[in-house]
């Protein structure tokens, strides 16, 4: 089937060799090719340099299946973006949104808010521009919207991202349609779409709604004869439809595209050849191989971050116990040295004690000396005795003082017994910090495979894979989870694009509307029952003829 889906590439101007002979260089995302081509029967421009655009023919009905190798589906996912983006494919609003988002996760990766910052998106071109002038938004709002959907994406590989782009865009009513103008016999002015479903009829203002469908399996003849078709539908009841195309070229290429359509319309109703299924076992080796050594990555990941946490938390640890050693050294400095001081203070309060007792008793002793001195007249023993009194009165302060000045000493003496108390516990405090434990690096050991999943080693550039019956039924089972899960997805993805479409109808600017905007809001009210999918999908008619083409 990759043979049937041609590859969009990105390449570079040809110049010219040689009369009818180019040399072209194509380059791609993961190789530049260089190969001459001749040029025949093909009206070439004779200015230089000249520009190929390589593009799919056909379109697949369904991506996930058809698009078996990487490569083929990464370079159809850049032309469904790049139709999408000039407006050839119609996209809604909200769906464009979710398409961007998946755009971004297939180019940058998983989210990270430390590495994508608000404006990372400012230079990338993510959304039709018609969706862009139809609200009043701005290009941050807008990036807003998109980074939110993008940062649910996590744990997708650039080929899943691209994948649920594609499945998305294939439900699009103008997806893989190539339109022609033609007249009926009337002489009325009509479009004929061509897609992997079979041919419908527009009217040109209505590229969205096919006026009448005819499916690959309900016709039995496409002809033409000069600028006339004829398509003869397989119900003889139902009336030949003819057409007239501008030109006889033009027949050419619809009769060209309706055989290759036809072909695989058929093709994709049958058994896959073993060339196919070759290719589609070889296709989900590869895969089971790539999600096997995602999970090998993500599994080092998460112990590589279980070891910078472990890490961290002893650094913290390592640092907590640094602060509280240090307070504790400052607290046994500050206890030192209330200590000293205290111990000075309460020795110049015993030196004043000691003074005041020694001036206490030279009172006494001048006291009883003067007693003991005989006074002969009166005026002596008065001024004696006023003398004495004033001694006694001078010996009973200096008393008191004395013994102010000694409970003033022993409580002194208490403070200093307490701050050496306090010093004693600082010291133990800081000797329990010292001796305890450190905790020695951790090595993370990689956790072993589980017993039941395939064995595999890398030696070199080489690598060697051992997949059994078991592995293969397993996968089997795994790819039916995966299509029930997807189902879901699907009506969660839904509600998320009804939400964010409410959102933001209030910003809309509604004489920007186009047609095309109208007539999918008119769609979309109906519950989608014209569209060009709902009109082919119907039970499908059992032994009848192939088509005679």
């Amino acid at each position: 089937m990759a043979g049937a889906i041609a590859s969009r590439m990105s390449f570079s101007s040809l110049k010219r060799k040689q009369p009818k002979t180019f040399t072209v260089r194509i380059v791609t995302m993961d190789a530049e090719m260089e190969f001459n081509c001749e040029v025949l029967d093909h009206d070439v421009s004779k200015e230089e340099p000249v520009t190929f655009h390589f593009l799919a023919k056909f379109y697949p009905e369904n991506a996930e299946e058809e698009l078996v190798q990487e490569i083929t589906q990464h370079l159809f996912f850049l032309q469904v973006k790049k139709q999408i983006l000039e407006e050839k494919i119609y996209c809604p609003p909200e769906a464009s949104v979710l398409l961007a988002s998946y755009a971004v996760q297939a180019k940058y990766g998983d989210y990270d808010p430390s590495v994508h910052k608000r404006g990372f998106l400012a230079q990338e071109e993510l959304l039709p521009k018609r969706v862009i002038n139809l609200y009043q938004m701005t290009p941050e709002m807008w990036e807003e919207r998109i980074t939110a959907w993008y940062a649910e994406h996590r744990g997708r590989a650039r080929d899943e991202a691209e994948m649920e782009y594609l499945k998305i865009a294939q439900d699009l009513e103008m997806y893989g349609v190539n339109y022609f103008a033609i007249r009926n016999k009337k002489g009325t002015e009509l479009l004929l779409g061509v897609d992997a479903l079979g041919l419908h009829i527009y009217d040109p203002e209505n590229r969205l709604t096919p006026k009448i469908s005819f499916p690959w399996n309900e016709i039995r003849n496409i002809s033409y004869s000069d600028k006339e078709f004829t398509i003869k539908p397989l119900d003889k009841k139902i009336d030949v439809f003819k057409f007239n195309s501008s030109k006889l070229r033009v027949n050419k290429l619809i009769l060209q595209l309706c055989i290759g359509n036809h072909d695989l319309f058929m093709r994709r109703r049958k058994a896959d050849s073993l060339e196919v299924q070759q290719m589609k076992a070889q296709a989900r080796e590869e895969k089971a191989r790539k999600q096997m050594e995602r999970q090998r990555l993500a599994r080092e990941k998460q112990m590589r971050e279980e070891a910078e946490r472990t890490r961290d938390e002893l650094e913290r640890r390592l640092l907590q116990m640094k602060e509280e050693a240090t307070m504790a050294n400052e607290a046994l400095m500050r206890s030192e040295e209330t200590a000293d001081l205290l111990a000075e203070k309460a020795q110049i309060t015993e030196e004043e004690a000691k003074l005041l007792a020694q001036k206490a008793a030279e009172a006494e002793q001048e006291m009883q000396r003067i007693k003991a001195t005989a006074i002969r007249t009166e005026e002596e023993k008065r001024l004696m005795e006023q003398k004495v009194l004033e001694a006694e009165v001078l010996a009973l302060k200096m008393a008191e003082e004395s013994e102010r000045r000694a409970k003033e000493a022993d409580q002194l003496k208490q403070d200093l017994q307490e701050a050496r108390e306090a010093e004693r516990r600082a010291k133990q405090k800081l000797l329990e910090i010292a001796t305890k434990p450190t905790y020695p690096p951790m090595n993370p050991i990689p956790a072993p495979l589980p017993p039941d999943i395939p064995s595999f080693n890398l030696i070199g550039d080489s690598l060697s894979f051992d997949f059994k019956d078991t592995d293969m039924k397993r996968l089997s089972m795994e790819i039916e989870k995966e299509k029930v899960e997807y189902m879901e997805k699907s009506k969660h993805l839904q509600e998320q694009l009804n939400e964010l479409k409410t959102e933001i109808e209030a910003l809309k600017l509604k004489e920007r509307e186009t047609a095309l905007d109208i007539l999918h809001n008119e769609n979309s009210d109906r519950g989608g029952t014209s569209s060009k999918h709902n009109t082919i999908k119907k039970p499908q008619a059992q032994g009848r003829r192939p088509i005679c083409i």
